[in-house]
This record gives structure tokens, sequence and C-alpha cells, in this order.
């Protein structure tokens, strides 16, 4: 272990050895059992390595975890102390609110991100999108076609992008049948979920630009 190991606690991983009949085997990807004493050294290094890491990983998520638990437990019990001693809601009507120190110089941010679906008026917003591109035919600019197309195609996920109906949405048209597309696309919008993230900035001073406090191990 290195000194920087030492400073953290493993969460406890399985060994991946599996006991038969008195003598130790472990599973390859497939499932084979292969003895352990057969199995190469460098490749018992390896998975000791991957084990004792993913262990490090394991304990860093569940702190946090916790931690991002402990923030909005406690940002909540401001929020609700501040609305019983005056009278008042922070945060915009989705929820969004941001804490600022007095300096001004460290601030928390709460953004609520919700998970929108669409119902059965999908079909029908499509299907008047599609009479407007026959009807334009060739004289519809590309990218418009593009992004009518975009609007409607799924995500790897199978869902809607709602990135691209919301260009969609701000495409200014007199067109009847275009903005009754539109209209449909607004119905068929409903929230399934929402999920809050959380923020930390700072800065050095007033005038300089706000800093993001990097939590997420991929953008560390």
């Amino acid at each position: 272990m290195t000194n920087q190991e030492t400073q953290f606690t493993p969460a406890p991983m399985p060994d991946g050895i599996i006991d038969v009949a008195g003598k130790p085997y472990m599973p390859d990807g497939t499932g084979k059992l292969t003895a352990v004493e057969v199995i190469p050294a460098r490749k018992k290094l390896r998975d000791e390595m991957v084990r004792r890491e993913f262990g490090f990983a394991l304990a860093l998520s569940e702190q946090i975890a916790r931690f991002r638990a402990h923030v909005i437990t406690n940002l909540g019990s401001f929020d609700a102390m501040i609305k019983q001693e005056y009278g008042v809601t922070v945060g915009g009507e989705k929820g969004n609110r941001s804490y600022l120190s007095y300096d001004g110089l460290w601030k928390i941010e709460v953004r609520v991100q919700p998970r929108i679906g669409y119902s059965s008026e999908m079909q029908s917003a499509k299907a008047l999108f599609d009479e407007c591109m026959r009807e334009w035919s060739a004289d519809a600019p590309a990218e418009l076609r593009s992004i009518v197309t975009n609007a409607f195609d799924v995500d790897r996920e199978g869902q809607i992008n709602r990135a691209n109906v919301d260009i969609l949405l701000n495409v200014e048209s007199e067109n009847p049948r275009f903005r009754e597309g539109q209209r449909a696309l607004r119905e068929a919008e409903y929230t399934i979920s929402s999920k809050e993230y959380v923020r930390f900035s700072m800065r050095p001073d007033c005038r300089s630009k706000w800093q993001a406090v990097t939590i997420d191990l991929a953008n560390a």
C-alpha cells in the first residue's frame, strides 16, 4: 500500500474463491472453475489489484452518498427555518435554489432536473409534422427537416431526447398544422420524476469567476 492508500479504509470485498471438496477454485468470465494453484501469478495479482481498488471505490461511493444526504438534509432544515420564521420560500418554482456565504466567495447550488416522459399525443404530433414535411417537400430547409427528424429520434435507452424536442418547440412558424404539432408535443409532456443535483463553487474574490469544487470522480 502507498501512503495515500493508508488514509482510506476500503469496503470489504469477496476474494472470488470457491471451495470445492476442500480445494480453492476461482470462476473465470464464463463461469468455468479453475484451481487457484494453476492460475498464473500475473492473473492472480491483477485480480487482487482490481478487488482492492474496487474496495476503495465502493467505500468512496458510499461516503459521497452519505455526504449528499447530509447536505440535502441540512439545506432542507435551513429552508424550513426560513419559511417558518419569515413565511417565505427559497428557490424558484422548480425547486432550484442557491446559498451564498456572507462574503460572496462560497456558493452551494441545488438544481432540480425533472425527468420528462411523453404520452400518446406524441404520435399525433409526429403525424402533424410529417404532413408538414410532405406538404413542403423539397421547399423545406434542410435544417428544419433535420430538426423535425431529430425530435422524434430515441436515444440509446429508447427515450425521446428532450433537448431535440425543445429545439422543435422553439421553431417559429405561421403554418397552422406545424403549430398544432407543437401544441400536441407540449400536451404530450409529463413529469415522471425529478432529481436534485448539488454543486459547490468558490472564488478568491468577488471579481473572479466561480470555480466548481469537483466531487465527480470522472471529472476530477
